[in-house]
């Protein structure tokens, strides 16, 4: 990890959100990525934890809590056992105070606890209700496990993900998690947008997992509806232009190349010495293109295995054709454009000499975000947080004794 450059963190950092709190129920990365997205702009989140912590906490390296320090920087912790009618009481006061309100339960379950919309409503009209789910509020799934392995499933994505004569492919990422989460702090957004500048009424925003990644997988309804056909598995190809994949090179490393103008594939064939595929039946337009990828991918993946990586980049930049090397982490972590831009940088850490982490995105000129303090030990912001609501100190203890609040780093018993 040498070379990256040095972050710090920024509490003293105002941000475009400043004043807008946000009372984060939420738990794994949906809920955790819409709010990482506020907290970076300045909210106030504030993370209710059950005894055993945010799921994140579990999920660890080498027993280095590295999700929860990602999805949980710039928030505050304040534990609560909400199974407990007290515990639900002190959340209630801490109503009126905030803007937004974030949770993951299934469906139903808010309600059950006596903390359903029109509770939280009564209390604060002007708040905004984020509900995230698997499947959403209503329809005959709603209350099905909403893990985001399911949705990837179901909602197309795997389908079409893969190689034609193999299985399909889950993503090995929070794909469904965090499309919502992002899909989700834009609802919030606009939904605080209707209250602050309109003078509206406060809302329930229904977040589904399945809707978001079902949206950004484009017109798979109308493709289907045009020509009675399901999207087949074409690996690393493109059914809408040509060339385009994968190539090994000569080092085992591969790149990745586009040719999605005709002027761009017209200047592939040349840089490969093969100018007679412009005027080519097969190859003169994107449409016979396509239709003949498996040929193009032959002579290109030869041209491409007599060099390595750096080579192929070299040359084809050279000749400005679309090209770009396909990085793991440790490339990544070499690479100069990384390190100049700042997109990873090395921040304090108590488990790790430094701690590389992803900066704020996206970047504002006048308003820029910055990670203002490391994630949060479990029940951290306790006693300031309930102070605010008339807690003494007496009145904590008493508390932490009967397990209304809790405090502590503990994520062992947590539930996947």
């Amino acid at each position: 990890m040498t070379g990256l450059p040095r972050g710090d963190y920024a509490p003293q950092a105002r941000g475009t959100l400043a004043g807008v709190r946000v009372l984060d129920l939420s738990r794994l990365v949906a809920g955790n990525t819409l709010t990482q997205f506020l907290a970076d702009f300045g909210a106030e989140v504030i993370k209710i934890e059950p005894p055993a912590g945010d799921t994140l906490r579990a999920w660890k390296t080498r027993d280095v809590q590295t999700n929860w320090k990602i999805y949980a920087r710039s928030k505050k912790s304040l534990g609560l056992e909400l199974r407990r009618p007290e515990a639900r009481e002190l959340l209630k006061k801490l109503l009126p105070s905030a803007q937004l309100f974030v949770e993951s339960f299934r469906p139903g379950t808010l309600e059950k606890m006596g903390l359903g919309p029109e509770v939280l409503l009564a209390l604060n009209p002007k708040l905004v209700i984020v509900r995230i789910s698997g499947w959403g509020q209503d329809g005959p799934y709603s209350k099905r496990p909403g893990f985001g392995t399911l949705v990837e499933g179901m909602s197309g994505f795997a389908s079409f993900n893969g190689f034609a004569d193999r299985e399909p492919v889950l993503p090995p990422m929070y794909l469904a998690d965090t499309v919502a989460g992002l899909y989700g702090a834009a609802a919030a957004m606009t939904a605080l947008r209707e209250v602050e500048i309109n003078g509206g009424q406060g809302q329930v925003i229904d977040l589904p997992l399945l809707d978001p990644l079902f949206a950004v997988l484009g017109p798979q309804a109308a493709n289907y509806r045009l020509t009675g056909k399901v999207k087949p598995r074409t690996g690393s190809r493109s059914t809408n232009a040509g060339p385009r994949n994968a190539y090994r090179c000569k080092d085992g490393l591969y790149v990745c190349l586009s040719s999605s103008t005709q002027k761009m594939a017209e200047r592939l064939f040349r840089s490969i010495g093969h100018p007679e595929f412009i005027s080519d039946p097969r190859y003169a337009t994107n449409e016979e293109r396509v239709k003949h990828a498996e040929e193009l991918d032959a002579v290109i993946g030869a041209f491409v295995a007599q060099r390595t990586q750096a080579e192929n980049v070299a040359f084809f930049e050279e000749a400005e054709v679309t090209i770009g090397p396909i990085y793991d982490i440790r490339q990544i972590l070499e690479d100069p454009h990384f390190r100049a831009r700042g997109i990873l940088e090395d921040y304090p850490d108590d488990d790790m000499d430094h701690f590389p982490m992803h900066h704020v995105v996206p970047r504002l000129s006048g308003t820029p975000g910055s990670i203002r303090t490391p994630a949060p030990k479990l029940g951290e912001h306790n006693e300031a947080l309930l102070g605010e609501i008339g807690v003494d100190a007496a009145a904590y203890r008493r508390l932490l004794a009967e397990g209304v609040a809790c405090a502590g780093t503990s994520a062992s018993d947590a539930e996947e």
